[in-house]
């Protein structure tokens, strides 16, 4: 049988590979490797004798390969762009005017290339870092105080080609623009405003600068918003600066409750003021109109008078002298025959008796 020389020594025994099956390899030497170019020759036969048309399939060969290389071109060339996506496309490497929007795009590879850019909004945090050693975020204040400033800020890509392009490492050139601006906006401000009292003006500050200074590069970044997260004195005067603090609130604790003391004291004081007036005016009302009563009283006996004076004269006594009897203590002695009656009257001891036994 042609295999069965399983050493390969004798030639005219070889398998369809040009040589017989080789057997384990054994140290110190054996059989020889097979012929890699008869094997691949015997492969491609196989191939064309799989084909249809058999051994003389050669142009189906050449149509199946130039299909393949279509189709790896048409995978090259055609690109999708996905919805927080822009595609800027390059010829020769040179970009091109067009912004390639959304959607599935084309373009002739292998001269032209597409760059893929995200417009996703991004945030960049800058400073607050002096705590762990490093002096990012350390900033002198225009009132010669240091000052941690950690702040962030939100940037999105509206010009894809000035990003790529343009600079060449766009997120690190605006971190060094922002730290700049912020030293620059807090280097004009006292401390007291970065630590508590304008914290929004100077962000809002810092963000044109950074705007502007962006603008100025071409980056092709617009600025969204800069927020201040944290701003707090160096870890070596943090305590003495944590003091002042205190004091500080203490103070206004102080005002603020002096404020209400005297809001108050103000407030009763204007309150007894306005009862005062409106006890006044009542006052001045009621004799008035007191007045105006008896005058039109007095008149009004008077022309009673001019008619009748006898009449009048002798109704008024006898009114004078009821008003005079309403309110003085009467006694009421019956005149009897004259027998036991008293030489004198007792009126300390009848005073005595009339509030029990009413007057008499």
């Amino acid at each position: 049988m042609p295999w069965s020389n399983q050493n390969g020594s004798d030639g005219n025994n070889q398998g369809p590979w040009g040589q017989g099956p080789r057997g384990p390899r054994r140290t110190g030497g054996g059989g020889t490797p097979p012929d890699l170019e008869e094997i691949i020759r015997k492969s491609q036969d196989q191939l064309k004798n799989a084909l249809p048309g058999g051994g003389g399939g050669s142009p189906i060969f050449i149509v199946v390969i130039v299909l393949g290389l279509l189709a790896l071109w048409a995978y090259q060339a055609v690109y999708t762009v996905q919805p927080d996506q822009r595609g800027v496309v390059l010829l020769f490497g040179k970009p091109k005017a067009d912004i390639s929007q959304p959607g599935l795009h084309f373009l002739w590879w292998p001269v032209e290339k597409v760059e893929m850019v995200s417009i996703v909004e991004r945030q960049i945090n800058v400073g607050g870092n002096s705590r762990s050693g490093a002096t990012q975020g350390l900033m002198l204040s225009g009132d010669q105080n240091i000052v941690d400033v950690q702040f962030s800020l939100l940037y999105s890509i509206i010009n894809p080609q000035n990003f790529l392009f343009n600079l060449e490492d766009p997120q690190d050139t605006l971190r060094q623009v922002a730290e700049s601006a912020m030293r620059e906006v807090v280097g004009r401000r006292p401390a007291q405003d970065i630590f508590r009292d304008n914290r929004q003006a100077i962000a809002d500050d810092v963000k044109t600068t950074i705007q502007t200074t962006m603008d100025t590069y071409g980056a092709g970044i617009a600025i969204n918003t800069v927020s201040i997260e944290d701003a707090a004195p160096p870890r070596e005067v943090a305590d003495a600066f944590d003091e002042v603090q205190r004091a500080e609130q203490d103070e206004d604790r102080f005002v603020e409750e002096a404020n209400q003391y005297s809001n108050q004291k103000l407030g009763q004081a204007r309150g007894e003021a306005a009862q005062i007036l409106e006890e006044a005016s009542a006052y001045k009302d009621r004799v008035v109109n007191e007045a105006e009563g008896e005058a039109q009283r007095f008149t009004s006996i008077y022309d009673e008078y001019a008619k009748a004076p006898d009449v009048t004269r002798k109704r008024i006594f006898l009114e004078t002298m009821e008003e005079v009897y309403k309110t003085s203590n009467k006694f009421i002695l019956e005149q009897s025959d004259g027998q036991g009656v008293v030489p004198y009257l007792p009126l300390t001891e009848l005073n005595k008796i009339a509030p029990q036994g009413g007057s008499k």
